[in-house]
């Protein structure tokens, strides 16, 4: 571990003040996760647990939910609580759709016209109007199951208890556990999942090494990736015009990685919020993906140094048809065959280089992409990942 004196010292001497206070971030940012990771994997060991496999998951479920009767697929009756930020509806309902009839909460259309602080008013009232209506969502609807898109900074855990008392099996889904976990803390409530996770009978994480903090703090967790939506991550037949593109927003390492491409003569076209092109539509996004011979990726985490997660482009963009070149997370290497579906790369030197090597040779550029997308489109679709929930919930 770099010490904060020396860093400091260092950075000073040969780099910018701004350089150094994103350095000494990400070193306190990395200091406090390892810190978080060494507390949970001591708490894991001493008490001698064990990550549920799928059996664990069916026996813990079936006692918790004895009378649970499975139900043909498409005849589930679904409650989905979860806002819409940029790509939820396009992924999540479409999939959940699959498996019966879905009522979706949004508190973000409830409350928003009120414009006011969220943690100072509208969090309060939207934690009461979920739980005065979910009784009577559950008896209108007669609901088999409850999934939720939830953190500890949009509901309490009285909220959660509250919702646990109704008696239907909850899911919830985190991404990027590698840093929200725990997250910010306000009032001593950790905006993350650690204070709400253990209401839920099932908790979908789409990082690796959070199993442990799960089972520490008594949730019952399930490791899975994002996925993507087939019926719109597609490839498109158009002429493929740019080199390389990414689709991103504009912030951390990203900038100037991308001058750093443009000053090796490598033309690069980035597109999002911050990126003088602006943002793209999902119908855009997705045609930039054919229209690209190479699509970019970044696998870290803004803020903290060598630290990776999963993302939705590792899915999207394979299933749309598009060549996937992502920095390189140990974590890939389970869903696909690095090389032969999607390439990786580790520092900018090994970058330029993969670069280079894809644009000259087009034919194994093309049997990479073909081959990236039959992976997403036979393993990583957003109902693929549901119908392995809801059978081992023995929902279906």
């Amino acid at each position: 571990m770099v010490d904060s004196e020396h860093l400091k010292t260092k950075v000073m001497k040969g780099g910018s003040l701004k350089k150094f206070r994103r350095q000494f971030r990400a070193w306190k940012n990395k200091k406090r996760l390892k810190q978080e990771l060494d507390h949970y994997n001591s708490i894991f060991a001493s008490r001698h647990l064990t990550i549920p496999d799928d059996r664990t998951i069916q026996q813990t479920i079936r006692q918790k939910f004895p009378h649970l009767k499975p139900k043909p697929k498409g005849e589930l009756h679904i409650l989905a609580i979860y806002h819409h930020y940029n790509w939820e509806n396009e992924s999540l309902k479409p999939a959940l759709a699959k498996f019966g009839t879905v009522r979706h909460y949004d508190w973000f259309e409830e409350f928003n016209h009120q414009r006011k602080d969220w943690h100072k008013s509208v969090r309060a009232e939207m934690n009461e109007y979920l739980v005065n209506r979910i009784g009577r969502w559950i008896k209108e609807d007669n609901i088999d199951v409850i999934f939720a898109y939830l953190s500890g900074e949009l509901v309490t855990p009285e909220t959660m208890r509250a919702l646990k008392a109704v008696g239907v099996p909850m899911i919830n889904l985190a991404l990027n556990d590698k840093e929200h976990f725990v997250g910010k803390i306000r009032h001593g409530q950790a905006m993350g999942s650690r204070d709400i996770c253990r209401y839920f009978d099932l908790y979908w994480t789409s990082t690796e090494d959070a199993l442990k903090k799960y089972c520490a703090e008594g949730a019952l967790p399930i490791y899975l990736p994002e996925g993507a939506n087939p019926e719109i991550h597609r490839p498109y037949d158009v002429d493929k015009t740019i080199d390389v593109s990414f689709v991103g927003q504009c912030y951390g390492n990203r900038p100037e990685l991308i001058r750093k491409l443009t000053l090796h003569g490598i033309r690069v076209e980035a597109y999002g919020y911050g990126w003088p092109n602006g943002p793209l539509s999902t119908d855009d996004m997705v045609r930039m993906y054919s229209r690209s011979k190479i699509n970019l990726g970044f696998g870290g985490v803004v803020g903290h140094e060598d630290t990776y997660c999963l993302k939705g482009r590792d899915f999207e963009i394979p299933m749309s048809g598009g060549l996937y070149l992502t920095e390189y997370n140990r974590e890939l290497e389970q869903f696909y065959n690095l090389g032969t579906d999607i390439v990786t790369y580790t520092g900018f030197e090994d970058l330029v280089s993969k670069i280079q090597d894809l644009l000259s040779n087009p034919e194994k550029a093309e049997a990479i992409r073909k081959s990236g997308y039959q992976r997403a489109r036979n393993e990583h679709t957003w109902e693929m990942r549901f119908e392995r929930i809801f059978r081992l919930m023995g929902l279906i």
